[in-house]
């Protein structure tokens, strides 16, 4: 496994990461099959482990509290999101003083953790001022309770409004964003990338094989495989990317992958972690063995020739408008 800095920051994560978006495992065979998924990551060299107060009710920070206990604690780096519902209170929500100062006393009491090492605004708020949210968060830095802060899903003139903000009120820095990135969707690479350049900000992306379409896993003329996240997920997000234009490229990635000895999935992470300013691209894994295909792309380096052909079949075209 490779190591690289979160951003001109002096902390060190892996390439490849994961995530724990998890329904409540609790005293079930996939709670252990989960368990044995951590423990590979371990082994593997995986040190960075994703979570959000939202994901299932605190249900998925609890489990990764538990998995974690089994590990000393300067051998991982954990993270949590703040922003959505919690309750059906006003207060319950978003990113006001309040709700972040309440929301990181459950975080940790559920992780069973005195410190976060990041912290990541899950959305933005647009009822609550940005002054309010970096202030407190600095704040959460000062008192030992987050080492590190970012946001996650912000535009670019929002990310850029938060940096003007600590530099403005000389807070501790916006240190970290976690983007949606892969092949099939590369806004981030239009502004973001450069933004996160010029001020040493980390990128660390979710989402990275698509919902699963980038692992080969669904196939043009075929059918939906049974069991899969696009027979029972409810927002339907991998339904929406099954294009026929997306299912085409599929088939060519899939050919190049052949054509180098990998499998898809290691083909679309390292193709992300070409990307200097990419930190650490977060995986997700339901059993050990997608964990291990996955850290694969750790220094798998794509040649220039077939990154040049990886360029061809995804035909990306950045958004430029001409003014004047």
């Amino acid at each position: 496994m490779n190591y690289r800095n979160l951003g001109k920051w002096g902390l060190k994560i892996s390439e490849v990461s994961l995530g724990s978006w998890v329904t409540d495992l609790a005293g079930t065979e996939a709670e252990k099959t989960a368990l044995q998924t951590v423990n590979a990551a371990f082994d593997a060299g995986v040190n960075f482990f994703d979570c959000a107060d939202a994901y299932s009710g605190g249900a998925a920070e609890r489990f990764l509290g538990r998995a974690l206990k089994e590990h000393s604690r300067s051998e991982y780096v954990v993270s949590s999101k703040v922003f959505f519902p919690m309750g059906a209170g006003p207060n319950e929500r978003g990113l006001s003083r309040k709700h972040i100062i309440e929301q990181i006393d459950r975080t940790l009491k559920n992780m069973q953790l005195d410190y976060l090492d990041l912290y990541f605004c899950h959305r933005f708020d647009p009822t609550t001022p940005v002054e309010e949210t970096m202030q407190v968060l600095s704040d959460l830095v000062a008192a030992g309770k987050i080492l590190y802060y970012g946001v996650s899903e912000w535009s670019p003139v929002q990310i850029t409004k938060a940096v003007a903000v600590t530099k403005e009120l000389h807070l501790r820095p916006l240190s970290v964003i976690q983007p949606q990135y892969h092949m099939l969707d590369r806004y981030i690479e239009d502004e973001i990338i450069g933004i996160c350049e010029e001020n040493g900000i980390g990128i660390v992306t979710f989402s990275p094989l698509a919902q699963g379409l980038l692992t080969g896993k669904y196939r043009k003329g075929r059918p939906i495989p049974a069991g899969s996240r696009a027979t029972w997920q409810a927002d339907r997000q991998i339904n929406n990317l099954l294009t026929e234009e997306n299912l085409e490229k599929v088939e060519k990635l899939l050919k190049i992958a052949g054509e180098l000895n990998v499998p898809l999935s290691v083909l679309a992470l390292a193709w992300i972690l070409r990307q200097k300013q990419v930190t650490s691209v977060i995986t997700g894994a339901s059993r050990p063995a997608q964990l291990e295909t996955n850290v694969q792309a750790s220094g798998f380096c794509i040649p220039e020739n077939a990154l040049a052909e990886i360029e061809t079949v995804l035909d990306y075209k950045p958004f430029v408008r001409r003014i004047g």
